[in-house]
């Protein structure tokens, strides 16, 4: 529910103390309509009325209901401003009067635009999280029920629609799919995305957009589409800030704090933050190879701390020129200890076991400078952005054998890495039905890695030669869009084309073991791509609308993906990339229907999908140690993924919410996965999975007090398969509770994680060996947050646009 707070301060306080001496002095004056979304013409609940005299202090107030209309009675005659305030659209202003003949004022459709720049907000949190379904995206506004499901972005994830998280690595998927992008206020970082989403509190998030079919003004990759997470902004004159304190214990501790804070006075704002994440993460599990009677065991404990600042400025030159100047400074350090044993069922003798330690320090540097001037008409303005991020990272692995022939190793590798980013946008609204955007982008990708390894490896003629290579990695992208939207009648349109040409240079160097000589791997690859959308909505009526939209997407491989340096290793498997590999492409269409019920509404989709060279996994047969598995990635022929979704939002009650969603996929993958036939000889097979999956999770908020809460969530996810494993289906339940106090400033949540310890991952496979394992985290987690608001007042602050780059950007934590 939008506000419900506010409007219970309204309805407690300043109604109370603005109102007459005496009922004789109210001329029983009223104001009533109806608030719509300018967008997709449907009405918007829960919307803040607020009715204001001359001098702009409050009278009284009301909220929109499940239809959009409202009727806000006992205003006293004279001048007044009705105020339509909604978190995420613009706030628009009327000046009526009540008087003789005219204390029924009726104001019709009143239109909120959404506001692209999202700062000039009142920062106030729902009770209760919606979903709306826009033309081009899913938005999950975050209320208070989903800060207390978890403590970071990366726990909370888990609760939304299509989206999941491994709870092992961290990697995040939409629709099954794991190529999807991760912004945060509508720009990309170079932090890892898993690193990233534990470092935001859940309480900084406001709302979290699933991009399933980006439009032409976004960079066109990642193939499942895009999360972006728009956070809280600071919106308040003076000084003044947040402050959060979360804790979380299952076998391990975790913490993690952050403030924000900023002072506006005159033509200057200036702004900071500061959050940190110390955690300690504990993972075990057991891989059987059946026919080969060897079992493998896995302890895993990762001791991690992070530290994220940033500090800008804004400056008003006046009301139509704003420069705005920041930096981010991103420090992490932390270690891993790893412990494998391997035990050979029919033959003890061969058991060995391997200890790896793994230490990693990496800072991020971003600085942006951004200029923006608004032509007198409004909405119509150019923007210039510069952004420039930096990334350096050194990881040290020792390996230690035991019982084993293998013998001690240290690894090291050094990562260098530049991001740089030009963008020129202007937005032109032709009409007030249509609007005309184009931009220019540049952006600027630079990698070096250096790996050397003390491991020694014998030459012909029998001599010792440590490891060393270097990757170095350049890409290049220049590109520019249009976008042309309309509005007639009960149809709307958009459409846009994206051009991309891309630069690709790489060079491995390496030994060559027969000669000791150096040995340079180059790799080119150049392309021009057209990227054209195409969006389409229809409203039959207030309760219903239809969306019809089209996109053509790229997947560029990762660094991962193509270095060739080693990823990891264990005494059976390793991982390497490969230079060689080429982007995919996806051309990805949709159809979405959008009911209003009367406590709610429910959205229905499918989506389908084709998919070119498709980028997969191949497993295979070490040729030096036929016990051993490599593991790298190679281009594949065409597929196609198709899927239907389900979600609502529905409020039985006033004191009981709930949001359900229900999603399942198809696709089809193609891999090269090498095993043995009845003699022992290597045989290479092309692998064919088609994968059905389906989840389901439903999430209910239960309003006890003005001040306590209580939710519960449930999820289900059935088997899934890969093109190595088939995944079991996984259950996990959750409770949680919020408490609020100190007038609304200070809040209190706790939480109870997968109660019943079902979360867990179990798999099969057939391939190249029969195996079966299991992993386990700390999916029983027991989580605290305490969170503080201090300061008071609103101004409108830096606008900034959402749309993205390879940095992120914005007010609050980023």
């Amino acid at each position: 529910m939008k506000h419900f707070l506010l409007m219970l301060v309204i309805a407690s306080s300043t109604i109370i103390s603005a109102q007459p001496n005496s009922n004789s002095d109210i001329k029983n004056g009223s104001v009533s309509g109806r608030v719509i979304d300018a967008d997709l013409n449907q009405p918007l609940p829960y919307v803040n009325i607020v009715i204001k005299d001359m001098a702009k202090k409050i009278i009284t107030g009301g909220i929109s209901s499940d239809d959009g209309t409202f009727k806000i009675e006992n205003i006293p005659e004279g001048k007044i401003i009705v105020s339509i305030q909604f978190v995420g659209f613009k706030t628009i202003d009327r000046t009526v009067t009540i008087g003789k003949g005219n204390y029924k004022l009726e104001l019709g459709d009143i239109k909120l635009e959404e506001e692209s720049m999202g700062l000039d907000e009142v920062t106030i949190v729902a009770d209760v999280s919606t979903i709306q379904q826009k033309v081009d995206r899913k938005v999950i506004t975050i209320g208070k029920d989903l800060q207390t499901a978890g403590a970071t972005a990366s726990e909370i994830m888990n609760n939304l629609p299509s989206v999941s998280v491994d709870q092992q690595t961290g990697t995040l998927s939409l629709r099954g799919n794991e190529n999807v992008r991760v912004m945060v206020d509508g720009k990309l970082s170079n932090i890892p995305a898993d690193q990233l989403l534990k470092q935001i509190p859940s309480s900084s998030i406001k709302s979290i957009e699933l991009i399933t079919n980006p439009s032409a003004k976004y960079n066109p990759e990642g193939m499942s589409g895009i999360i972006n997470i728009i956070l809280h902004k600071n919106t308040k004159i003076g000084f003044n800030g947040n402050i959060n304190f979360g804790l979380a214990y299952d076998i391990e501790p975790k913490f993690n704090s952050s403030i924000d804070a900023n002072y506006r006075n005159g033509k200057l704002n200036f702004y900071g933050s500061y959050s940190n994440s110390v955690t300690k993460n504990v993972n075990y599990g057991q891989i059987d190879r059946i026919d080969q009677a060897i079992e493998q065991n896995f302890d895993i404990l990762n001791n991690n701390k992070s530290h994220l600042f940033k500090v800008g400025v804004d400056y008003y030159l006046n009301d139509k020129n704003t420069i705005s100047v920041f930096t981010n400074q991103n420090l992490f350090n932390g270690w891993s200890n790893v412990y494998s044993s391997i035990a050979y069922l029919t033959n003890p003798s061969l058991d060995e076991s391997q200890y790896t330690r793994g230490d990693n320090e990496n800072d991020s540097q971003q600085y942006n400078v951004n200029y923006k001037h608004d032509f007198n008409e409004e909405g119509h303005s150019i923007e210039f952005e510069a952004d420039y991020n930096t990334y350096s990272g050194l990881t040290d692995t020792g390996n230690t054998f035991y019982s084993s022939q293998r013998p001690n190793f240290l690894e090291q590798t050094d990562t260098d890495r530049t991001n740089t980013t030009l963008n020129l946008d202007y937005t032109n609204p032709l009409s007030e039905s249509t609007k005309l955007e184009f931009g220019l982008q540049a952006r600027l990708f630079d990698t070096s890695l250096f790996y050397q390894s003390d491991a020694r490896e014998t030459n012909q003629n029998g001599d010792y030669i440590p490891t060393t290579t270097r990757f170095d990695y350049v890409r290049d992208i220049y590109s520019a869009y249009a976008t042309y939207g309309t509005k007639k009648e009960k149809w709307s349109y958009q459409l846009g084309l994206r051009a991309e040409t891309v630069n690709v240079d790489s060079d491995a160097f390496k030994k060559d073991l027969a000669s000791n000589e150096a040995l340079t791997i180059p790799f080119e690859n150049n392309y021009f791509e057209l990227y054209p959308s195409a969006f389409f909505t229809y409203t039959t009526s207030e309760k219903n609308s239809y969306q019809l939209s089209y996109s053509r997407r790229i997947d560029r491989p990762g660094i991962g993906q193509v270095n060739p340096l080693p990823e990891w290793n264990t005494p059976l498997i390793s991982q390497f990339g490969n230079q060689e590999l080429r982007p995919q492409f996806t051309n990805s269409m949709e159809v979405n229907y959008t009911r209003q019920l009367e406590k709610g509404s429910i959205t229905g989709g499918v989506f389908y999908r084709i998919i070119e060279d498709e980028i997969q996994q191949a497993i295979l047969i070490d040729r030096t140690d036929v016990n051993r598995l490599i593991m790298t990635n190679l281009n594949f022929d065409n597929t196609t993924a198709y899927g239907v979704e389900l979600s609502s939002s529905y409020r039985p009650t006033k004191w009981w919410s709930i949001n359900a969603s229900f999603d399942l996929y198809s696709q089809s993958q193609k891999s090269l996965a090498e095993s043995f036939d009845d003699n022992q000889n290597i045989l290479l097979n092309t692998v064919e999975v088609d994968n059905l999956a389906w989840s389901a999770r439903v999430f209910n908020n239960f309003k006890v007090s003005k001040s306590l809460s209580f939710s519960a969530f449930g999820m289900y996810r059935g088997k899934n398969q890969n093109i190595q494993f088939e995944m079991n289906d996984m259950l996990m339940v959750n409770l949680g509770m919020r408490y609020t106090f100190m007038e609304d400033r200070a809040n209190f949540s706790l939480s109870y994680n997968d109660i019943f310890d079902t979360m867990f991952a179990e798999f099969d496979s057939e391939r190249p060996y029969a195996q079966h394992g299991q992993f386990n985290w700390e999916s029983q987690q027991i989580s605290a947050r305490l969170s503080y608001r201090f300061g008071g007042g609103n101004y409108s602050a830096k606008s900034r646009k959402q749309r993205d780059s390879d940095v992120q950007e914005g007010g609050g934590m980023f």
